[in-house]
Order: C-alpha cells, then structure tokens, then sequence
C-alpha cells in the first residue's frame, strides 16, 4: 500500500483537529472566571524569576481577508492612541501585583499591526513595560512588522526601545494570490523592510509564509519560498492557511472553490520544506524550520523546545502575561484570557480591574496530557517515564493511551521500551496522533485542516 494511501485511510485528508499552541484549547475555557482568579496568579509568581509578556495590539489599517485574528480596521491614529493610553493603565495594575525582582525573558508585541502606534508613544509602552520588568539576560523583544505599515521613524523608535527580533508576515509572494486574500505586498517592498530591520543592528527575522491559500501551486509555491530565501531570514514559519468562514467573516471574500484540495495542501508544504532543508534550514516541529545558530534550533537539538501561543519558541519561562484585548496568559495553574472586544477591555481596566472573563484552571490530567501533547508536536516523541515521573501520569491510563496509538496509527509511530516515537513519513499525522491524548470533546467545525 502507497504511503498517501495509508495517510487517506487513516483519515488525514478529511480531518479537521487542533494546531494544540495549547492544552486544553480555547473552547474548554469556561466563562466562570474572574480577575481575581488572573490577580491571584500574577501575584503567586516567584519573586526573582523570568516571566514572558505578551502585549495585544488589534488594529489594523487594512483588514486582510484571510486573517482569522481579532482585529479591527481604523484609518487614522485616535482609537490606536487611545487603545496605548488603556495598556499603560493595564500595565499599572500588573505592576501592583507582580512580585519583586521579577524580570522579562520574552516581551512579544502582536496583533494586528502593533507599530500602528506612533513612534514616540512605541518608545513610552516600552520604556513603561522595562521600568516595570527588565529584560533578563538574553532575553528578547519581538514584534509583528507589516511591510506596508512601517516607516524609518517607527523603525528607528523600536530599535531605540531594544527590538531584538523581528517578525514579518509575507503569506505569499504570487500577485494574483495576494489579490484573492486581500494582502497586496510587493516582494520589493518586504526585502526593503527585511534590509531597514538588519541596517539597525536588530540581530534576528522571523518570516511567516502560508501554504494551502487559493490557486496556490506548487510552482507558485516555489517561486515564493525561493523569493523568500533570498532574505535569508533566521526562522520561517510555514503554515497551513485555515479557511474557517464560518468564524472568520471576512473569509467568506475567498473563494472555497479556488482553494487546493487536502491532498494539495500536503504536495505544497513538501515542495516548501524540501526547499527550505535544501537551503540549510533545521525542520523544526510540525511547520517551523531555523537556521542552525538560531535559538529554536538550539532548543531542538537539546529536548528543550516548547509550544505556546505563538507557535513554537525556545522560552522556557513557565508564566507567559498577556495584556490587551483578548490576550491569553498561561500560569502553572491554568490559563486566563481577557475580554475579547475592545470595548469591554477598556470598561475593566478604566474601572481599576482586569478585563478576564474566560479561563481554565488545570486539573492533574490536563498536566500531563499537556505535556504529551507538547513532546509530540515538538520532538515527535513522548517518554513514559517523564510523564509518570515529572508529570503525574497515571500509568494504567497512559500504558491504554500509548497502546491506542499503536493499534491505530501502525507503522507511523514507534512503541519500544519507555517511548512512543513518530516515525517520519508519520510526522503528517502528528496533530492526529496528539488528539487520541486529548480528553475533552472535540467540534471538528472550530478548528483547521489536519494537513
């Protein structure tokens, strides 16, 4: 039996399953939950430890129709301005809690477009955010960069403000492709940013490119990936385009008939990693691929990667705040995430509160099914006793989950001694093979394509 044969009978054309940058996924989280619980949380964190900070900023001067993020369009600076002013308020009530000495390993600004905030007020939310946690040792700043929305004088404000790592959203270079989706970016324009980023001294660039977006073929596929190449970015992320209507109004612009069939989509991401690893990238997880010196290599190569909202890092700080309108924090307990409208947000903290209103506190088996749940995405392979050991697994359950995995996925996976391994031609079926690890119900309809 053919390898795609295999993959066809074992369902991963037809199925529709989570991208797990969480465990549980968002739609466990239960609307019983309050800022005291978010308040709580920050407060427990150790005194003189290392934390991320996530920063939310939604706007947008173009709304993309492929984007299913919560956004929103303005065409001036007044709602931006504004929107600033409430994270600083934000910010203040994080500082009343946060603990001593406590320091920033990653500060992420995402969106949106986070440098739609003026420069000067930029330089202010910086200068705000390190006055209330220095950046640790090592530690890294990094924001999300449209090349059709920046200019020198927001450039040289993130610079000054100690940008370590940019990240640039390109999707695809094909100019028809781009019509059809709603993101006109000229290669030129985006090798011009990618230069002004590296002119001032900013060491890192991230890349996203998606596969699986309408009349996408594996020459156009190519073309853009060789394109993208030519920039010599330091990580590039590779993902699969989730066409979800359904969810994403602003989807129903693209065409479902000028999308590639899932049998497509999987020729498509091959044509783009064959091509990336040709030109010396490390594969990294299920859809990222880095330079050899770059960190999520590092973190690789040496069991120490990890998965979190932002897809895969090498973060390994064990609480992650997030601030803005629909930000998600991760804390030991659980998880916290503010009100997703703007509107309700900035209700809460011009009232002196957080605006959480939905979150999950974990329970013992959502500990260690998280957990191996994030060893297969990022080293497509689980050890038993770690799970036991450093997780609380109970033994009989995991010994039924790991023999499940084995009778249904066959020659994919590998179940010897104390570990269950993906083999590689399985590594298409990872995000199958972490449901069965999954307890909680699942709506196919709420989540992407399996390839």
């Amino acid at each position: 039996m053919s390898h795609l044969k295999q993959l066809s009978e074992l369902g991963l054309f037809d199925a529709r399953v989570p991208r797990y940058t969480r465990y549980p996924t968002a739609p466990q989280f239960s609307s019983e939950f309050s800022g005291e619980i978010f308040s709580q949380w920050i407060a427990q964190i150790q005194p003189g430890s290392a934390i991320s900070l996530y920063l939310h900023v939604p706007f947008c001067r173009r709304l993309c129709w492929f984007c299913a993020c919560r956004t929103q369009g303005t065409s001036h600076d007044a709602p931006v301005l504004a929107y600033a002013e409430t994270l600083h308020r934000e910010l203040e009530l994080f500082r009343k809690l946060l603990p001593k000495g406590v320091t920033l390993s990653r500060l992420h600004w995402g969106g949106g477009t986070p440098p739609m905030v003026p420069p000067e007020s930029m330089r202010k939310l910086a200068a705000h955010v390190f006055d209330i946690a220095p950046l640790a040792e090592g530690g890294e700043f990094s924001v999300e960069i449209d090349p059709n929305e920046i200019d020198e004088a927001r450039l040289d404000a993130l610079a000054e403000a100690g940008l370590t790592r940019a990240s640039i959203g390109v999707q695809d270079f094909d100019s028809e492709i781009q019509s059809i989706i709603g993101r006109d970016q000229s290669f030129e324009i985006t090798k011009s940013t990618a230069d002004a980023i590296r002119a001032r001294g900013i060491r890192s660039l991230n890349v996203d490119i998606l596969y699986g977006l309408p009349k996408q073929t594996q020459r156009r596929m190519a073309d853009s990936v060789q394109k993208l190449l030519s920039l010599n970015p330091d990580r590039i992320a590779l993902y699969g385009y989730a066409h979800v209507p359904w969810m994403a109004r602003r989807q129903q612009m693209i065409p479902s008939d000028t999308l590639p069939r899932p049998e497509e989509r999987l020729d498509l991401f091959e044509t783009a990693r064959r091509l990336l690893i040709w030109d010396g990238y490390d594969e990294i997880g299920i859809d990222h691929f880095a330079r050899p010196h770059d960190g999520l290599s590092v973190a690789a190569s040496t069991g120490k990667l990890r998965r979190n909202f932002q897809g895969y890092t090498d973060d390994l700080a064990p609480v992650l705040v997030g601030l803005g309108a629909s930000s998600i924090s991760r804390f030991p307990q659980g998880f916290a995430q503010n009100a997703p409208a703007t509107a309700n947000w900035k209700k809460a903290v011009e009232a002196g509160e957080f605006s959480t209103t939905r979150g999950h506190e974990f329970s013992a088996s959502d500990i260690w099914r998280g957990r191996a749940i994030e060893a297969l995405m990022c080293d497509f392979r689980l050890s038993r006793a770690e799970l036991i050991e450093s997780y609380g697994a109970d033994a009989q359950s995991l010994d039924a989950l790991l023999q499940k995995v084995a009778n249904r996925f066959g020659s994919f996976v590998k179940l010897r001694g104390d570990s269950l391994e993906i083999t590689q031609e399985g590594k298409p079926l990872t995000r199958m093979i972490a449901t069965l690890f999954d307890e909680y119900a699942m709506d196919k309809a709420g989540h992407s394509s399996a390839v």
